[in-house]
């Protein structure tokens, strides 16, 4: 027992999927999904090291930022270093969630970085106009339909989507810039352009492309105990998925699209 208590404890958790709340049957990551198994990593048996691997393209800037703060008050809090480690993909989003760790691996081959804002949407003005569809709409605001899909886009419109952009923008450089500024040069990366891991360590995204194992053994040693703390599966989630109605089934499909457009931005 002695002998067990002499190790240094390391934690490992995983972050995965998109970042945000992708519906009813799909759970990305939100701050809320993954505050517990984010304090159990922490927490139990006091830690020394916490690893965190992540693999995400990104998804919603709001709950990548909560769940980075969420990551730094519990290794402040707790005294623990942290290791974030790009997976297949950290970006973006993603990209957030690796700038809450002291160190930043990744594989020579992972995709990194796409520090940036992009938004997308259809315009459906000809169509229903080809087609015959009047479109009715009444607000009380005369911004409140701002960038309606089925009008003619305005350039007031663009100017504050821009404005918008440009405020996330800024909180996103601002946040990496805490973690990196002395090892990046911002016109180089902050131009939502993405790098393989080995790429991403030659500019200064992150610190080393060693595999973990490697990486834990030089500089902690072989005197470790690592524990992987896993999220509780939910079999009432499964139940419910399997009594879906047709509704729920192009919800599904709706979201499905949306995941394989983010994830295929990065070749995947």
């Amino acid at each position: 027992m002695d002998f067990l208590s002499s190790k240094k404890r390391i934690n490992v958790v995983g972050l995965r999927g998109i970042i945000g709340d992708l519906g009813r049957f799909q759970k990305g990551l939100t701050l809320e999904g993954c505050s517990e198994i984010l304090e159990r990593a922490f927490t139990y048996k006091n830690p020394s090291l916490v690893i965190i691997k992540i693999n995400s393209p990104g998804g919603s800037p709001v709950q990548s930022e909560l769940i980075h703060n969420r990551i730094k008050d519990l290794a402040k809090r707790n005294k623990t270093k942290v290791i974030t480690i790009a997976e297949d993909v950290a970006a973006s989003g993603g990209y957030m969630l690796m700038c809450a760790g002291d160190t930043l691996l990744a594989n020579k081959s992972s995709i990194v970085g796409s520090i940036g804002v992009i938004s997308a949407s259809f315009g459906f003005k000809k169509l229903i106009d080809k087609v015959g569809i009047k479109r009715r709409v009444f607000t009380k605001g005369d911004r409140k339909s701002f960038l309606d899909p089925f009008e003619e886009i305005s350039k007031k419109d663009i100017n504050k989507l821009i404005k918008v952009q440009d405020s996330i923008f800024e909180n996103f450089k601002d946040l990496v810039l805490k973690n990196r500024k002395k090892k990046i040069k911002p016109s180089q990366v902050f131009n939502g352009e993405f790098w393989t891991g080995e790429q991403a360590k030659s500019i200064g995204l992150v610190d080393s492309n060693e595999d973990l194992n490697s990486y834990i053994e030089k500089n902690y040693g072989k005197n470790i105990r690592i524990r992987h703390i896993e999220g509780k599966k939910s079999f009432i989630k499964n139940l419910l998925g399997s009594k879906a109605s047709s509704v729920d089934l192009i919800d599904q499909l709706v979201q499905a699209m949306r995941e394989n457009s983010l994830w295929g931005r990065y070749g995947l």
